[in-house]
């Protein structure tokens, strides 16, 4: 098939990838404009784009993509179907209904479970244990198109968004392919989503990442492991006065402990050289075991309690 491939991020590439090896031919990709990032403030090339430079396929890059010159663009490249990968936008159906055999999404969560814009994070963050990637054909309505297949993925007690993001990403290649060789033989089965099982999935960003300490142990470490490594789960310090007021990331979560252990939620009950950080929240305490404080590279917390000019007087707000 001639595929219109529509993505952003890396999430896109091993479905890129995948298609490639089985065969398809990616008549080109559509992209985000490249956007200023970084201290300098330089446009940045998407992964997509970087990869559809290598292999010298075309690139679309519209700033909306209900642009009719950007749609006659695409209809040049005279595609089969389109299929989406972490795009970042809605497609509006003169977009979606371009090609002839329409348009499929390779999102990833066992849907009609977690639609919407980080169906990744959340599945982590509501203590799911399992998760996985499904192909369904795109319709108007957010991620509510029927089914073509899907893929298990189980969720490990210590697993990180990051880890989750690139088995998805894997498995999202994997299962798209084959969907492609259904729909190629005439074998697709698509299946209506249940709405009323439907559950939502939206969007973070850096600052809805704070940390609330006085939810429980648990659901706090859930926090900081869907949130690592974007959009890092966060607190702010209320001393020592020489720190106050900054912030510092969170990583890398251990249950352990009760109230009696700690106090306040946010109270450091212990700030070790040696053995890092141990934090009291609504139900329990929690270890840190990596942090990031702002302006800085990622660190174990007993490496950033070692450089605390005295870390006996650590409090987070």
């Amino acid at each position: 098939m001639r595929v219109l491939f529509w993505g952003t991020p890396d999430f896109g590439l091993p479905s890129l990838e995948a298609m490639r090896g089985a065969g398809h031919d990616i008549a080109g990709v559509v992209t985000n404009p490249d956007r200023p990032a970084g201290r300098g403030r330089r446009p940045r090339t998407s992964a997509v784009k970087a990869w559809a430079l290598e292999a010298g396929v075309p690139i679309l890059q519209p700033e909306r993509p209900c642009e009719e010159a950007f749609l006659a663009a695409a209809r040049r490249l005279r595609p089969d179907i389109s299929v989406v990968a972490a795009y970042g936008r809605l497609l509006p159906p003169a977009a979606l209904d371009l090609p002839p055999l329409g348009s499929l999404n390779v999102h990833a969560s066992l849907l009609p479970e977690l639609r919407g814009a980080a169906p990744i994070n959340w599945a982590i963050i509501r203590g799911h244990r399992e998760s996985g990637v499904s192909i369904q054909r795109m319709v108007a309505a957010l991620d509510a198109g029927p089914v073509l297949g899907q893929t298990r993925i189980p969720i490990p007690a210590a697993m990180t968004a990051g880890e989750l993001y690139a088995e998805a990403a894997e498995a999202g290649g994997a299962r798209l392919v084959a969907v492609l060789e259904d729909l190629a033989s005439g074998r697709a089965v698509e299946k209506p989503q249940d709405d009323a099982c439907a559950t939502w999935a939206p969007k973070l960003d850096r600052e809805t990442a704070r940390i609330d300490w006085s939810r429980p142990a648990a659901e706090v470490a859930n926090w900081l492991r869907g949130c690592d490594p974007w959009p890092a789960a966060w607190t702010s310090l209320a001393a020592p006065a020489a720190l106050a007021g900054r912030t510092l990331q969170c990583f890398e979560p251990g249950v352990g402990g009760d109230r009696a252990d700690g106090g306040e939620p946010g109270t450091v009950v212990r700030a070790d050289p040696a053995r890092g950080l141990r934090v009291a929240t609504g139900s329990g305490t929690l270890t840190v075991g990596a942090v990031k404080p702002a302006g800085r590279r990622r660190m174990s917390a007993a490496e950033w309690v070692r450089g605390l000019p005295d870390a006996r007087e650590v409090r987070f707000d």
